[in-house]
């Protein structure tokens, strides 16, 4: 009796031919405000292609010269308007995507920082709302489970140093 035939699987696609890969630096940074009763932590929101809100965390690329800690500091200021000072770093994660006809592999440093002034601010044309969300809520609220990981790390961090 034959076997029948076993059910093929998808084959991994090796990338897509013809595109350019690039490689690219970010920092951003999970800054935590212990002000108040309950430590918060400053979060942008982006509209996805589906129209969808996407909350993580400020990021951005690096400037000439400039350092993947200092790039943090920068790029949370921009884009949520608090500045903040680093207090520990809190990882890497990097992904794969394609844009502008390129396949682009993407490295972001992440740092812990502590809100040391500012005002929360969505001026930043790159993000569409920024708000304070308790500590807590980190974990429903971000859409990206790399960047969950890192809020745990952080949660770690900061009861070390309480």
């Amino acid at each position: 009796m034959a076997r029948p035939p076993s059910p093929r699987r998808p084959r991994a696609r090796s990338g897509q031919p013809g595109l350019r890969k690039v490689e690219e630096t970010s920092a951003g940074g999970l800054v935590v405000d212990r002000s108040g009763s309950q430590p918060r932590v400053a979060l942008i929101g982006r509209l996805d292609r589906r129209g969808r809100l996407l909350w993580s965390l400020p990021k951005g690329h690096l400037e000439a010269g400039e350092s993947t800690q200092d790039a943090a500091i920068r790029e949370v200021e921009e884009e949520t308007g608090i500045r903040g000072r680093v207090l520990a770093p809190l990882g890497t994660i990097d992904y794969w995507f394609v844009a502008d006809d390129r396949r682009i592999h993407k490295t972001v440093h992440h740092y812990l920082l502590e809100a040391a002034g500012g005002e929360l601010s969505d001026t930043d044309v790159e993000v569409d709302v920024v708000a304070w969300v308790p500590f807590g809520e980190l974990g429903a609220r971000l859409a990206y489970a790399g960047e969950r990981r890192l809020a745990e790390t952080a949660a770690g961090l900061l009861a070390d140093s309480a």
